[in-house]
Order: C-alpha cells, then structure tokens, then sequence
C-alpha cells in the first residue's frame, strides 16, 4: 500500500476547516513539496452544501505542486462516492477524505481510481 505523507501542522488546519464548514463539506487543493503535503489552497468561490460542494474551475491557477485534494463528508462515511471518484480522476493523485466527526482517525487517503492508500503524518 502506498504511502501518504503529510505534515502535522496541515493535518490540523484540515480538520480545523471541516470542523469550521459544517454541517457543510469543503474543498481543497493539496501541494506537496520533497514528497510531503505541507500547504492547501481553498478552493476558489466554493458554493458548499450537506452533501457536496461546487467551485469555479476556471479560478485555479496553473501550479505543478498540487498533487492532490481534500473534501470533507459532514457524515461519518469516509467512503468516495461516484461523483468523489470522478472529481478525483480530474486532479492530482491523492485524495484525502475527512469524515465527521473531525478526527485524525476519520482521515482517510485515497488513490485516485479510488483505492485505499495509507496516510503517515510527519512533524
């Protein structure tokens, strides 16, 4: 199973921006950097709901050190839907998954054909 690397400081402001958008999922855009995810990029002009979350593609900036993205699901299922993998085959190759209630144990990462991966956090 392939490994995830992710610093510990964005880890948390992950979980803090779920926690933030509830009852609401949100999105973002994960960078990485000598193979660790160290920054995120709020998705631009996002329009949230309980059960999904649209933005405006076209406002993304061309920038090679995005590798992924993060959604959180305002339900304890860390399950990609269909419509997650089909958001997932369009950017990056890692995706995480932030289920309610907000905890580092209800992150999950994914592939993006959608298998498992598994995520180490790094100080």
């Amino acid at each position: 199973m392939r490994e995830v690397l992710i610093r510990r400081e964005l880890l948390e402001y992950l979980l803090q921006l779920a926690r933030n958008a509830y009852p609401n999922e949100f999105v973002g855009f994960l960078r990485e950097k000598d193979g660790v995810f160290e920054e995120v990029l709020i998705a631009p002009n996002p329009h949230a709901g309980p059960g999904s979350v649209f933005f405006d593609t076209w406002m993304l900036p061309y920038d090679e050190s995005i590798k992924g993205t993060v959604h959180s699901h305002p339900s304890p299922n860390p399950w990609p839907s269909e419509a997650d993998l089909e958001f997932f085959s369009k950017f990056g190759g890692v995706h995480l998954i932030i289920a309610w209630p907000f905890t580092e144990d209800t992150v999950r990462a994914y592939s993006s054909d959608g298998k498992r991966l598994r995520l180490k956090v790094v100080e």
